[in-house]
């Protein structure tokens, strides 16, 4: 049995790791999108880095892009086998992919008419509509905490892993030549106490572990403490500036917990009455999906939901899905919250938001979850004076900050306590992935004080064989 890093290797999106047995036959765990790259972006996502068509079975950890986004390019260049998800997971799928796929058409679109006659690869879409809506027919929705076959010889179990709604850590049972291996893949993980979801759980003791890194060497902020970080936001930029309040979020995960903060300061009555604005029509589809599994909320929100039947609403909250309204903000004076995707400002209608709003001193934008390095928003991070967006250079007059505290991932503390149930004697090998290069050697250290001694850190591509 070997297993190939094709992303997520030494960088934190693009996941995909591909399994081959001795058989011959193949078993992908997660197939995503690189994002947030730079111009370097594309040319990954155009190669898998492996015969779609020699591929087996898939199985899905969670439904973010950068986990799922390339599914319908798999199906697009020969994969035709089942795709096992948690039916949470699928429906976000049913989402997200047909997003992303309408997002490649239009860019495809627009990049013909801005350079015509340019190179033909880069002016094709990843995949079309029709592609998304193919590899939609391939999903097979599987519930956590049941053993389930997915070949012959091979079982599948899905745990909670506590960082999406439908996320999932995955455990495979592994029969070759009489002897049983057992391989976990965590996914993403989720922060233990998480204000929404379940914590992760635990799980059976395993032989080799696939292993995020996101946060390998920092610890979050408080979580409890995000509610009274956004009302001093509030505060500060609208009340006392009657300034705007930019909020890039991610349409699944962070744009639900700060409509569930928003919504718990309307209940206490100390949310200031200041318009607030979901601008994407990707964020209202997510949010009502996810109202749609509240068995999988924690026991504190399904108690809240007893006497709020929406956590996710409160006066004051618009939903914009026309392109006229998300414009008309821009021409609005007065103060307001617009919570917007994409999470990393790279993307999507956030990012007109920030091009319309950042040189104006009295404005703030906070960003609420990870951004890669070269992204827009690492870079205003990082404290840069003028940054480039849609081609046009912007002076950064506007504030820019971070609540920390806000990340759908677990920090070193939380992933260690996920690692707590197994043996590490009885792991023979564990390999970090999803992190940046020197976050995960720190996290690597700090995993063999614990008693793991076989620890990897792959690079893009690297196979490996597990015996």
């Amino acid at each position: 049995m070997k297993i190939a890093f094709h992303g997520a290797a030494q960088t934190v999106t693009g996941s995909k790791h591909l399994i081959t047995l001795k058989t011959g036959k193949k078993i992908l765990l997660d197939c995503g999108m690189f994002q947030g790259m730079g111009d370097e972006t594309d040319l990954l996502n155009r190669d898998l880095g492996f015969d779609a068509g020699e591929v087996d079975v898939m199985v899905l950890s969670h439904a973010h892009i950068d986990h799922s986004g390339l599914i319908p390019k798999l199906g697009a260049e020969g994969f035709n086998g089942k795709i096992f998800a948690t039916p949470a997971t699928k429906d976000l799928c049913g989402i997200l992919l047909m997003d992303s796929a309408e997002i490649q058409e239009s860019d495809a679109r627009f990049m013909e008419k801005k350079r015509p006659g340019g190179l033909p690869e880069l002016m094709k879409p990843l995949y079309t509509i029709e592609d998304a809506k193919r590899s939609l027919s391939l999903f097979a929705p599987q519930e956590y905490g049941t053993w389930f076959p997915i070949l012959e010889g091979v079982e599948c179990m899905f745990t909670d892993a506590g960082h999406i709604i439908g996320s999932a850590c995955v455990h495979l049972k592994i029969k070759e030549d009489g002897k049983e291996r057992r391989v976990t893949f965590s996914g993403d993980l989720g922060r233990y106490r998480d204000i929404i979801l379940r914590s992760p759980e635990v799980f059976p003791q395993a032989d080799y572990i696939i292993m995020e890194s996101t946060y390998g060497n920092s610890l979050h902020d408080n979580i409890t403490g995000t509610q009274e970080q956004l009302k001093e936001w509030i505060e500060r930029v609208c009340v006392e500036r009657k300034g705007k309040l930019i909020l890039p979020a991610f349409s699944v995960g962070r744009t639900q917990e700060i409509l569930y903060f928003l919504n718990q300061l309307d209940l206490e009555n100390r949310l200031p009455k200041i318009p607030i604005y979901v601008d994407s029509p990707l964020s209202i589809e997510a949010t009502d999906m996810v109202k749609r599994f509240p068995q999988y909320f924690n026991k504190r929100i399904q108690n809240v939901m007893k006497n709020d039947d929406d956590p996710f609403m409160f006066p004051g909250l618009t939903y914009i899905k026309d392109v006229k309204d998300s414009k008309a903000l821009n021409f609005r004076n007065g103060p307001m919250v617009i919570i917007s995707a994409s999470g990393m400002g790279d993307a999507g209608r956030v990012k007109h938001h920030i091009s319309n709003n950042i040189e104006n001193s009295r404005n703030a934008i906070v960003m609420t979850g990870y951004c890669e390095p070269s992204s827009l928003g690492a870079r205003l991070l990082s404290g840069m004076k003028e940054v480039g967006i849609f081609g046009t250079e912007h002076q950064v007059n506007a504030e820019i900050g971070q609540i920390r505290s806000m990340s759908a991932h677990g920090d070193y503390e939380d992933m260690s306590q996920w690692l707590a149930c197994q043996n590490p004697r009885e792991v023979r090998q564990l390999f970090l992935v999803h992190g940046e290069p020197d976050v995960q050697f720190e996290f690597k250290n700090r995993l063999m004080k614990k008693g793991f001694l076989d620890i990897a850190v792959p690079t893009r591509h690297f196979e490996i064989g597990l015996d």
